[in-house]
């Protein structure tokens, strides 16, 4: 650790403990919310329909393919392959507390979970797929037949593989980082230097599109606010318009669901053109195009201190 840290830890922060004691009540981010209750006859359809190849027209991919839960609920691909062997056209985003996002998809476009899965099954570059042919394939499976008769009262349906889909989701929270037991009051949880990258994760300012209980995935941002990301980039895209393929408004070219950092150092690449492979590069781009600063490399050490701490658990293992 370089003497600059070692200074910086000799200087007191205002809003949190270093030592024991609770966490403060005003934090601008939130612990993971307690898994829903449901219907558990429904969840448990709605994960084998997660895991069911059927779903796409021609029974290569399910939303597991992409959606891996053992990978951070994403894959490790830029884009991930469609049912016909040809990538998508923007990095699939993580389905672990995809539930607490204000809207779905990196543009926007679905208000709810059950809305996306719509548009995945039918999408042409995904699954291929359209509604009736999923209803005539799982209504002559008689275990689904079972199986959806015993959850709801009107069998198998569309709106009801859709809502069985969801409750599945609903229950994939990354619960118990370490940064969720620190805000429940665990303040010993955290290094000093984690605790001091969460302090220059809020002086910077990342803490303004990246807040709540998703550490973001709650707003709107045009992704270049102090410079043209694009033009650097290069190799413009249709994907890279963002919102204004929704709205066909000006003010939302280039605009984007701010992405949620919970599990952010398990689930490169990033960004929604995966064009970024490492937490570092992604921190330097947040800076640059974001923030136009250019951090101390104490300061970005820190910042990636803490962001690792936002790793949480599924099924009892951390991600």
């Amino acid at each position: 650790m370089s003497s600059s840290i070692h200074h910086l830890l000799l200087v007191p922060l205002l809003g949190f403990c270093l030592s024991a004691g609770a966490a403060p009540l005003d934090e601008p981010l939130k612990p993971l919310p307690p898994v829903p209750q449901q219907n558990p006859l429904r969840v448990e359809l709605g994960r084998q329909l997660f895991n069911e190849p059927r779903l796409s027209v021609n029974n290569t991919l399910s939303c597991a393919s992409c959606h891996q839960l053992d990978k951070g609920g994403a894959d490790t691909q830029a884009f991930s392959m469609g049912f016909n062997g040809v990538p998508v056209t923007i990095n699939t985003p993580s389905v672990f507390n995809a539930t607490l996002n204000f809207r779905q998809f990196w543009n926007g476009r679905a208000d709810t979970l059950e809305t996306q899965i719509h548009e995945v099954v039918q999408s042409p570059s995904e699954m291929g797929s359209n509604w009736q042919h999923v209803v005539q394939v799982l209504s002559a499976d008689p275990a689904y037949r079972s199986a959806f008769a015993n959850a709801y009262p009107d069998g198998v349906t569309m709106n009801n593989a859709q809502n069985a889909l969801a409750s599945y989701e609903r229950t994939l929270l990354s619960s118990n980082s370490r940064f969720d037991q620190y805000l429940l009051g665990d303040t010993d949880i955290l290094t000093t230097e984690e605790k001091y990258g969460y302090q220059r994760f809020k002086d910077y300012g990342c803490i303004a599109c990246h807040q709540g209980v998703n550490i973001g995935g709650n707003m709107f941002q045009k992704f270049g606010v102090m410079g043209d990301y694009f033009k650097v980039r290069g190799n413009p895209t249709d994907s890279d318009l963002g919102r204004y393929l929704v709205t066909k408004d000006e003010e939302d070219r280039n605009v984007f669901k701010v992405p949620s950092l919970r599990n952010v150092a398990v689930t490169a690449p990033y960004f929604h053109d995966g064009s970024v492979n490492t937490l570092e590069e992604a921190v330097d781009v947040m800076f640059k195009f974001q923030l136009g600063r250019i951090p101390s490399a104490e300061d970005k050490f820190l910042i990636i201190q803490f962001l690792k701490t936002l790793t949480g658990e599924w099924g009892g293992k951390p991600l």
